[in-house]
């Protein structure tokens, strides 16, 4: 029996792949959340790998606040690329295949088309440096590994844009969403279940990737996309902008091209809005 760790449990994705797991009895799965597992303390990461006897490592502990990371670089890093070191080493030495969640903001958005794994790299903000940065770890130091670059990330739980709007529609406030960016809504419960899936298939087809839903929007569009779906589109207060101002820069088009894994990893393209419904309808 596989025996699964999965690091950040209380995030919103390690909250999805808690929801997916009784979908994969043949797993054994062990959540840990920040407080019981810092990955930021090696000397805790060591004991606990050396107490148990993990076949794959899930992480999805990670500095997400793209704004704030800008006046807390250090506290950036230290999560997205030190502590993702410290674990690479502790997967390394215990056979542990790693599976890591990455960012489409390792881009900068100016290729115009979807990005591939192996196009060239250039963040533009410290939240997307300090994940390049943990992938780059990862790939000096481990064998086993899948780097899983994904994009605008949300589900049913946490602080993310599709909660953002429902809020904001159910209080009949003002929304002025940008226009400015564009990339695809990646629903965390997809992401979820194919982690499960690349553990399940075990193909040893290692490597970085790229996964996110199908098709690809701007943010005034996705919110344009909620609204309707729920019913609130033609009431709602909506408005969009081109001139979003934001702390921390953002990349203009970060679609992500999905061929490889389709095509390595038999991955199943679900069309963003579609993937949203079935948020919705939870």
């Amino acid at each position: 029996m596989k025996k699964i760790l999965v690091t950040g449990a209380n995030g919103q994705l390690g909250r999805c792949i808690k929801d997916a797991a009784p979908d994969f009895p043949e797993f054994e799965f062990i959540f840990v959340s920040k407080e019981e597992l810092d990955i930021e303390n090696e000397t805790s990461l060591k004991d606990f790998f050396s107490k148990n006897s993990f076949s794959h490592c899930i992480n999805t502990a990670a500095y997400t606040n793209v704004e704030k990371a800008e006046s807390e670089p250090e506290s950036a890093f230290r999560i997205n690329a030190e502590a993702v070191k410290s674990l690479a080493e502790t997967c390394k030495e215990n056979d542990v295949v790693l599976l890591h969640v990455s960012t489409d903001y390792v881009f900068d958005g100016k290729k115009g088309l979807p990005y591939l794994e192996t196009d060239t790299t250039n963040p533009i903000n410290v939240y997307g440096a300090s994940k390049l940065k943990g992938e780059e770890y990862i790939q000096q130091t481990c064998d086993k590994y899948f780097i899983f670059r994904t994009s605008w990330l949300y589900s049913q739980y946490g602080h993310n844009f599709l909660k953002t709007i429902l809020k904001y529609a159910e209080e009949n406030k003002q929304l002025t969403i940008t226009t400015e960016q564009t990339g695809t809504p990646t629903n965390a419960n997809d992401l979820a279940k194919t982690l499960l899936q690349v553990i399940e298939q075990d193909s040893g087809n290692y490597g970085v990737y790229h996964y996110s839903n199908g098709g690809e929007t701007t943010w005034f569009g996705f919110a344009e996309e909620i609204l309707r779906q729920i019913g609130k589109l033609k009431e709602a207060k909506l408005a969009k902008t081109n001139h979003y101002r934001t702390f921390a820069a953002r990349p203009k088009y970060s679609v992500l091209d999905n061929t490889k894994a389709f095509n390595k990893l038999n991955f199943k393209n679900i069309g963003w809005q579609e993937s949203l419904q079935s948020v919705l309808k939870r």
